[in-house]
């Protein structure tokens, strides 16, 4: 995935920000509430994404596009944008407490 094409790209691209979409929007669950937050969970979705299929397999051949593994990289798109709110989330709360 090192040298992808446009496609791929584009394909990984919307996997992150579908993972995005829903953990920032529909579950609400957020460090950051505007538009920032979102788009460093997009950042980290799209990484994900791009790591999903590498590090989790190559799953159902049937669903692959632009020569991406779908299913992996929805997994690792939502697992990398939830990680990295958790972590920063934890980094804020340990912040705090160590101030007050």
């Amino acid at each position: 995935m090192i040298g992808m094409n446009f496609w791929a790209f584009l394909v990984l691209l919307v996997a992150g920000a579908i993972a995005a979409a829903v953990i920032h929007y529909l579950v609400r669950y957020r460090l950051l509430e505007g538009i920032d937050g979102f788009l460093g969970k997009w950042i980290a979705g799209w990484v994900g994404a791009w790591l999903g299929s590498p590090v989790l397999g190559h799953w159902f051949e049937r669903v692959k596009l632009a020569n991406v593994y779908l299913i992996p990289a929805v997994l690792g798109a939502f697992a990398a944008a939830f990680a990295v709110t958790a972590v920063g989330k934890a980094a804020a709360k340990a912040m705090s407490s160590k101030v007050g």
